[in-house]
């Protein structure tokens, strides 16, 4: 499912997988290919941009524009306001945090977070996931919900 709007260059160079659900506000620069996973998340706002720009100057005032590739795995989180850039692979079952910018390749089974996105010690999907007790909780009580 995708929850207009989508934004994107092209549309025909993004490939995405079976139950996959988008958030508002999508920003997919398709100049290279965008390939999303099954099962994969998206956050509202997300931009996952391909294009590259020279970085001197003259090829820039030509207007020369590349592209990178991005690769989503399966069971990918991305949280709402994240940046993907050109190039980047995320491996399958991986959470990237809300805001968080993705400047290289992160590998399965990770949780990445800020700017530039990186994995913080000791956080993993699991321990992200485990059940929270409330300060006014006793040990031993079950959540009422």
């Amino acid at each position: 499912m995708i929850r207009p709007p989508l934004f994107c260059d092209y549309g025909y160079q993004i490939h995405i997988g079976a139950r996959v659900f988008v958030n508002f506000g999508l920003v997919a620069l398709d100049v290279a290919t965008i390939t999303i996973g099954d099962d994969v998340q998206i956050g509202p706002n997300v931009q996952l941009l391909t294009p590259t720009h020279p970085v001197e100057p003259e090829p820039r005032r030509a207007r020369f524009e590349a592209a990178r590739p991005i690769a989503i795995g399966d069971n990918v989180w991305i949280g709402g306001g994240a940046i993907v850039l050109p190039g980047v692979s995320i491996g399958a079952d991986t959470v990237v945090g809300a805001g968080a910018v993705v400047t290289r390749d992160l590998p399965a089974g990770v949780v990445a977070v800020g700017n530039p996105a990186r994995r913080p010690l000791g956080v993993t999907p699991a321990a992200v996931n485990r059940p929270v007790r409330s300060s006014w909780q006793t040990p031993g009580q079950a959540d009422a919900r």
